[in-house]
């Protein structure tokens, strides 16, 4: 049975970069969608994936006016484990991942992540990967503030 990510043929731009993980970040400032991007630029790259996760204004049938994201000091450097289990499992030209902490608005961008690799197909496996992995294995906490006054906290794991 074939590798299902061996490379098409054996020009190096079919292969994982041997350095795809080029931004990881925990920041309590804005984050930019297009530093993202920037990062995960790559010429032997047929597809790049980037998603976006806003806060949004509701939650299990709630009005929610705001959240705040807190994250154990481990944060980081789970933040690349779970990285470089992407890029080991992935043909990744490519990565970058950053996610916000501190006071957030309705509106406000929380996580940007982003993948390039030389097909498209391989590029959106790898970034649902990334953020579903990041999501459930990242020690980073959601505190939501509801319209009715009441609070929840969310654990990413």
């Amino acid at each position: 049975m074939a590798d299902k990510h061996a490379p098409v043929s054996d020009h190096p731009g079919e292969r994982a970069s041997d350095d795809p993980v080029k931004l990881l970040a925990i920041r309590d400032t804005p984050l930019s969608v297009d530093e993202v991007l920037r990062a995960v630029g790559d010429d032997a790259a047929g597809g790049t994936t980037l998603f976006v996760g806003t806060v949004r204004n509701h939650d299990g049938g709630a009005d929610v006016d705001a959240l705040g994201y807190s994250c154990h000091p481990s944060a980081e450097a789970e933040l690349r484990r779970v990285a470089e289990k992407v890029v080991a499992n992935h043909p990744v030209r490519a990565l970058a991942a950053v996610h916000r902490v501190g006071d957030l608005r309705v509106g406000d961008i929380a996580v940007v992540v982003a993948v390039s690799c030389p097909h498209r197909g391989d590029a959106f496996e790898a970034c649902r990967r990334l953020i579903d992995d990041l999501k459930h294995e990242v020690p980073i906490w959601k505190h939501q503030k509801f319209s009715d006054g009441t609070e929840e906290w969310v654990g990413a794991c």
